[in-house]
């Protein structure tokens, strides 16, 4: 298995993140972890509070729709495992963000920006759990 290199696209993906994240700090007071807005659009606090995170999905949903339109086709995807190791990944995701009280996104660019123990926390078991599921991947199981 080969991990493809990309720090042009990466680096621009990373700014665009980090510039909507501050955006939305600023001008809502609002922390931008992708779990939280998906899970608060369909339970709002008020029609405020679901307009802006509407608009975001919007934006994640378009922002491939735009890609394609620019360059002519999507970029080549490869997922070297099945549909059913998919969705049991997604749940086993889904169960850790409800335990860690959010996800990457927000835990790693917002909550480490703000210097939050918690999110430092989260954020470094993330990182030690990602070494050694690659770990067992590539090196014991041989995939």
């Amino acid at each position: 298995m080969e991990t493809e290199f990309t720090p042009i696209a990466s680096t621009v993906g990373g700014v665009l993140i980090g510039t909507a994240s501050v955006l939305l700090m600023l001008t809502l007071g609002r922390i931008m972890g992708a779990t939280g807005i998906l899970a608060g659009f369909f339970s709002p606090a008020s029609r405020d509070d679901w307009l802006w995170r509407a608009a975001i999905l919007a934006g994640m949903i378009t922002g491939p729709v735009v890609y394609l339109a620019l360059m002519g086709e999507m970029p080549a995807v490869q997922v070297p495992i099945s549909t059913p190791m998919l969705l049991i990944g997604g749940f086993i995701v889904g169960v850790g963000v409800t335990y860690g009280s959010g996800c990457t996104s927000g835990h790693g660019v917002c909550g480490m920006a703000r210097l939050s123990p918690r999110s430092i926390a989260a954020t470094a078991t993330f990182m030690v759990f990602t070494a050694v599921t690659v770990f067992v991947i590539r090196h014991v199981i041989g995939g």
